[in-house]
């Protein structure tokens, strides 16, 4: 007899509640992030910084935007960077060739974020600055 192949989307319930229920989830992990995950707390302090670096030089809407897209772009990463880190460590209690080039990655994409939106910001600060 063949096995029937698991399907998750049949015990998936369609609704305003699951809905609101994948929110909560959501702002769970954002939750757990902030407080146990160092690296996202120092992101958002950035984020603050730049917030308001923003309003004092009162910069033009453009440039709202393209921080807004660095900025978010940043502490998604870190998210993610940290939903692959906990995948790892369920796994593997062990210091593995594989693990260790999985969090690498992760960590080196967050890097590359972080200096993108770095440069967005120079660009953007530079000429109020001065």
């Amino acid at each position: 007899m063949k096995s029937k192949k698991f399907n998750r989307n049949e015990f998936k319930v369609f609704g305003f509640k699951r809905h609101i229920e994948s929110f909560k989830f959501a702002f769970a992990g954002l939750k757990y992030a902030l407080f146990y995950e160092q690296n996202f707390l120092i992101h958002l302090i950035a984020t603050l910084t730049v917030v308001i670096m923003g309003f004092i030089f009162d910069i033009k809407k453009g440039e709202w935007l393209a921080l807004i897209f660095a900025i978010s772009s940043v502490l998604a990463a870190e998210l993610f960077n940290s939903s692959i880190e906990a995948a790892v460590d369920l796994t593997t209690d062990k210091i593995h060739p594989l693990a260790k080039i999985a969090k690498d990655c992760g960590s080196a994409g967050v890097l590359i974020f972080a200096l993108g939106a770095a440069i967005v910001g120079l660009i953007i600060f530079i000429p109020y600055i001065f």
